[in-house]
């Protein structure tokens, strides 16, 4: 009720004022307030971590891990942030956010702003959040492709000890040339590193942090083929499908369409389940499916689990619903799929 109020005003805003001042109301909060708990739910046994319900937050929404203790009050059974880089970065000139209400979607070219990963390390110390925390790692806009390796690496020694698990960005379209690593001989590479790294720091710090490979849904058929294959050679704990999509189609003839950017909310529903659906088709049972990408009602989440995903996450509803999108979700994906048939 009261996002329903206060919607109005923010998109009277443009929407990344409305977005900054929605993460320092959610700041505030969570100084100011009782620490917030998961919707209930039945706990789910994923990656080796027990999420107490199946919806988390996506990465984007929160880059430096500001506001987590607000964000926690929403009853996220996990919260992901992020994307992190090793350096702070400014991103990609504004306007670089903009809103297509008729279509509940959004585009976006941030071009992983952000503090830099000691910032959001020192903010996740601080914070009293103790639930699953995912952190969301990417390379900055200046590092050679070539060497994009290095930035994931320098990222996952930083947020390892603070992290339930990491995630590795590679499938933003806003970072010139990033989706180049989902081609078969960059992830394998890519991949290999990170897991050898993984084992080191497991072993380093008593506990092993699991990997997911956040991918796009722009992908034909043998691609997703190939990465799923490669999720299985590499021994990946996990993967997010999806993150936004370069497509219009949906949007056509719809105002700031024509925008450069990644498209998210109700309009990358379609294509985004369908990826999940073709990776739960190869994967099996091998590795669990995180799926993101147009859930705007608890429908779309039940959708989600039903093409095969074991978690949801969310963040374009949110702009259009608010927080109570997420207790509609946890009660939607609250039984398993052969369950609620």
């Amino acid at each position: 009720m009261l996002y329903d109020l206060a919607r109005p005003l923010l998109f009277s805003l443009d929407a990344e004022t409305a977005h900054e001042f929605s993460l320092a109301a959610l700041n505030v909060a969570g100084r100011v307030l009782p620490a917030g708990r998961p919707e209930p739910a039945e706990p789910v046994q994923a990656m080796g971590i027990t999420f107490p319900n199946r919806v988390g937050l996506a990465a984007g929404l929160d880059k430096n891990g500001e506001a987590i203790d607000g964000l926690a009050r929403m009853g996220f059974g996990f919260i992901e942030i992020g994307t992190v880089t090793p350096r702070g970065q400014p991103g990609n000139p504004r306007p670089r956010l903009f809103r297509l209400p008729e279509v509940r979607g959004i585009i976006n070219r941030m071009g992983f702003n952000n503090h830099g990963v000691d910032a959001l390390v020192a903010n996740v110390k601080a914070a009293r959040f103790r639930g699953v925390l995912g952190i969301n790692i990417g390379k900055n806009f200046d590092t050679p492709i070539e060497r994009a390796a290095d930035d994931y690496l320098a990222c996952l020694e930083k947020v390892y000890a603070l992290a339930s698990y990491v995630t590795v960005n590679i499938s933003s379209p806003n970072t010139q040339n990033l989706r180049q690593l989902q081609g078969e001989s960059e992830l394998d590479d890519l991949l290999g590193r990170l897991k050898a790294a993984q084992e080191r720091l497991a072993d380093a710090h008593g506990r092993y942090v699991p990997l997911a490979l956040k991918i796009a849904p722009d992908l034909d058929d043998p691609q997703i083929a190939g990465i799923a294959d490669a999720l299985r050679r590499h021994r990946v704990d996990a993967v997010i499908a999806t993150n936004t999509t370069i497509s219009r189609d949906k949007v056509q003839g719809v105002r700031y369409a024509e925008q450069q950017g990644g498209l998210s909310g109700a309009p990358v529903l379609e294509a985004s389940t369908a990826v999940v659906g073709k990776l739960a088709a190869r994967l099996g049972n091998e590795l669990p499916i995180i799926a993101a990408g147009g859930i705007l009602d608890g429908r779309a989440a039940r959708a989600k689990l039903d093409a095969g995903a074991t978690l949801v996450q969310v963040y374009s509803g949110l702009i259009y619903r608010g927080p109570a999108l997420v207790r509609e979700c946890v009660r939607a994906t609250d039984l398993p799929p052969a369950a609620a048939a």
